[in-house]
């Protein structure tokens, strides 16, 4: 097997045409068997394997600086770059990661896990590789490092791309930019940048007329080669005219392809080419999502990101019938829409991973997809709202940090009715530190006039959302993770809206008399609080929960009146201690208390149970933490 003896960028050059040639199948096997037991990102990574190879092969890793956009397509780097021994604990707790990871590998020169980021870091560092001792830049640095950053279609769409390009051009450093157009991001590209590529990549005229004039003149005697040559600059203004490239030349770089991804041969020349020029140089790549796996091929959505599967039919190991809070936000806000005219759905690219699709087709003047472009949903949604219309903003937790100053600016400083349906709140595993949602609390609740919501359970999700629309007049999140609630607990903790308002929190667990602990829990930590509960009872602890259902504003009216006799009052909450919903009720509650979250750093990759048992989130190492500090306070 060729791949067994690959440790590095180094044994890949040693390689003969005929084994480059057949590396590319030994790597997609390699890749669907590993990631149909680990889970991961497989299409992407299918549809990267000769564009990866070429890579390689053309520069000198890791003098040179390869940076790749979101970082979930460099499977193939880290088996080329020594990991492949480490590839059965991808994505595993203190395994290999899912991402680039500096402190993994020195082939990684910058971590990645949200899109949009490659152009700007490669520019970072082209620039000061570019500087000399004095700090002066130099256009043509002896001894250059390479840098370049690998950035797909779909990321293109992110308006920091945009921001890069347009430096990149000015500044005229020494970078390549390689635009891995698959047509696909998560979901289906869509917008002006996805029409313009399209153009690009349907349009058959410029490979014929290429292949032609390979063919005829190769075969033209004494004046075929050297007519070939000096043909050159004319088959270059010939593709400009028919095939485009004009976008990117206008912000100053030079645009070289398009080429077919899948040609080891083709893309290492290209990238030779792109290589000898000392300025910024934009090389267009075509390449399928899924290749050479029929399924990732045919269904490169379901194969973006998946669990473990059968490598024969496709189907997902473990799949139930129950419902996750993405289908359940889905079908409850077809059911809103129904009813309420003003209702709108905006997301960033993933109509599919927030529950979106049923909506699209029942309602597909009313959703708008924007493109892997946070700030702008967001700001956009303001616009609508302050219009009359009720915008739903249906995000990852991770992403949208990347639209803070959009909620507090452009939303809640004017007041505006904006929904946000923040999904993967909380820990979701094994996509590690770059995609855990364990901090829209701590960003969310020191905003004027935002209301914050978590649903403990699937029915509460369907209450809140249609409260936040319906209900509300001014900005309001609602924060739930993938999965769904275990179906045993549903009926006993989907508490029915009280007749007083919906702000009222509910004692799942009350107590008669003045119980030793209260235990206040937020969304879907509920569960762990109640067994913690119990365990403490079978201690002789006496202990009330309350499900608090709104982290702000408080019903401190409840919590007030169940922590009056209590001597030790906690929160449970999936998200970070510093600024989350512990420390905003110690605030308001203007006294102690013990918070179970997430410390101070980042969280790794695992799944959920194991970080949960890591940081002390589990109901055996809560309920331990608090019979000591009983104990302690009895003293």
């Amino acid at each position: 097997m060729i791949l067994e003896g690959i440790n590095g960028p180094s044994d890949l050059k040693k390689l003969n045409k005929e084994q480059l040639h057949k590396l590319p199948a030994e790597i997609r096997e390699f890749l669907i068997e590993n990631v149909s037991k680990t889970g991961g990102h497989l299409a992407s990574n299918l549809g990267v394997v000769e564009l990866t190879i070429a890579l390689h092969l053309t520069f000198d890793l890791p003098n040179d600086k390869i940076v790749w956009d979101v970082g979930h397509q460099a499977y193939v780097h880290k088996l080329l770059t020594g990991r492949r021994e480490r590839f059965p604990t991808l994505r595993k707790l203190d395994g290999l990661s899912g991402f680039p990871k500096p402190n993994e590998s020195e082939f990684d020169s910058f971590i990645a896990g949200h899109s949009s980021t490659s152009i700007s870091a490669a520019l970072g560092m082209a620039i000061a590789n570019a500087i000399d001792n004095a700090g002066e830049i130099l256009r043509k640095p002896q001894n250059p490092i390479k840098t370049v950053a690998i950035i797909g279609d779909g990321a293109l769409t992110g308006g920091m791309a945009f921001e890069a390009l347009n430096h990149a051009g000015s500044a005229k450093v020494p970078m390549i930019i390689v635009l891995n157009d698959n047509g696909m991001s998560i979901s289906k590209n869509v917008g002006g940048v996805a029409r313009y590529l399209n153009k690009i990549r349907n349009n058959p005229i410029y490979f014929h007329i290429k292949d032609d004039v390979k063919s005829v003149l190769g075969k033209t005697p004494l004046v075929g080669k050297p007519l070939r040559r000096g043909i050159h600059r004319v088959k270059s203004g010939l593709k400009n005219l028919l095939v485009g490239g004009k976008m990117f030349e206008n912000f100053g770089l030079t645009y070289l392809g398009p080429v077919d991804g899948h040609d080891i041969g083709a893309v290492s020349k290209i990238l030779r080419r792109a290589e000898s020029l000392d300025e910024p140089v934009l090389v267009h790549v075509l390449t399928k999502k899924g290749k050479g796996y029929t399924f990732a091929e045919e269904n490169p959505n379901k194969f973006h990101g998946i669990g473990a599967f059968d490598v024969e039919t496709g189907e997902i190991h473990g799949e139930t019938d129950s419902v996750g809070f993405s289908e359940t936000f889905g079908e409850t806000l077809c059911e809103i829409a129904e009813r309420n005219p003003k209702v709108a759905a905006i997301t960033a690219a993933m109509p599919d991973g927030t529950g979106l699709c049923e909506f699209a087709k029942r309602f597909p003047e009313r959703l708008f997809d924007v493109g892997i472009a946070e700030q702008h949903a967001v700001t956009m949604a303001a616009g609508m709202a302050a219009s009359g219309k009720t915008p739903v903003v249906a995000v990852y937790s991770t992403f949208l940090q990347r639209a803070y100053d959009q909620i507090l600016h452009d939303v809640a400083l004017s007041n505006l009715h904006v929904v946000f349906a923040i999904d993967r709140a909380g820990c979701v595993g094994r996509d590690g530190e770059t995609h855990q949602g364990i901090y829209d609390l701590s960003y969310l609740l020191h905003i004027p006039n935002m209301t914050v919501l978590a649903p403990s359970s699937n029915a509460e999700l369907a209450e809140m959302l249609d409260f936040a629309v319906n209900e509300m007049n001014s900005p309001v999140a609602i924060r739930y993770p993938r999965n769904a609630m275990d179906n045993e607990c549903r009926g006993e903790l989907c508490s029915p809206v009280s007749e007083d308002g919906y702000r009222r929190a509910v004692e799942c667990r009350p107590y008669k008399g003045n119980p030793d602990i209260l235990i206040i829990s937020l969304g879907t930590m509920l569960p762990t609080a109640l067994e913690a509960a119990k365990i403490l009872e079978s201690r002789g602890i006496s202990a009330a929960v309350i499900n608090a259902r709104f982290a702000k504003p408080l019903d401190l009216e409840l919590i007030k009146r169940s922590a009056a006799n209590c001597k030790i009052v906690a929160t449970i909450e999936d998200n970070v201690e510093i600024g989350g919903f512990g420390s905003y009720v110690e605030s308001r509650l203007a006294r102690n208390v013990v918070k179970f979250g997430f410390p101070d750093k980042f969280i790794e990759q695992g799944s959920v149970e194991e970080i949960f048992e890591r940081y002390g989130l589990t109901a055996e190492r809560i309920a331990a933490k608090l019979a000591e500090e009983f104990e302690a306070v009895k003293l």
